[in-house]
């Protein structure tokens, strides 16, 4: 076999010296560098599986932060519409009150307006019977030719109004 292995040209000696070479450079590197590079991969993948779950975490929060923004404009919303109604309603109670008021006054107005026209009227009926007093004892002093005392002329107007349509109705 040794032969066939030169005749190859292999070494012998020297395969097995680079073997165990390789052997050791390997348990060498394996002890030296592979371990602190599998560790620093291992440390590198969960710091970004960590940044992963906080980025994940951070989504999952604003998506929570979004909806209860989202929730109070909707409530804000609401209120402002609440307190649109409530203003609303608010005024339409001014102007009935406003339209009562004002009906009201119009009303108290006619009839101060209806009393002043009433007592005018009165007034002018009295002032028409005094005249018509008045005439009536002229023209009953120029029909008599004599003159009456107050009290028959008070008592003669009575009974010509009594007896007339003039007596205030």
């Amino acid at each position: 076999m040794s032969e066939a292995l030169t005749a190859l040209g292999i070494n012998l000696p020297q395969l097995i010296a680079q073997i165990v070479n390789f052997t050791i450079l390997l348990v060498v590197l394996r002890l030296v560098l592979y371990k602190p590079i599998l560790k620093m991969l291992d440390d590198r993948k969960a710091r970004i599986s960590e940044g992963l779950n906080a980025a994940e975490i951070a989504r999952a929060e604003a998506a929570q932060a979004q909806s209860n923004i989202e929730a109070q404009l909707q409530q804000a919303r609401r209120d402002g519409q609440e307190v649109v109604a409530g203003a609303q309603q608010i005024a339409t109670r001014i102007q009935a009150e406003a339209r009562e008021q004002a009906t009201r006054d119009r009303e108290a107005a006619l009839e101060r307006a209806r009393t002043e026209i009433q007592l005018e009227r009165d007034r002018a009926i009295a002032e028409l019977r005094g005249e018509f007093a008045d005439l009536t004892v002229s023209a009953a002093e120029r029909v008599i030719g004599q003159s009456l005392d107050r009290d028959g002329h008070q008592r003669v107007i009575d009974e010509v109004l009594t007896e007339s349509n003039f007596s205030g109705n």
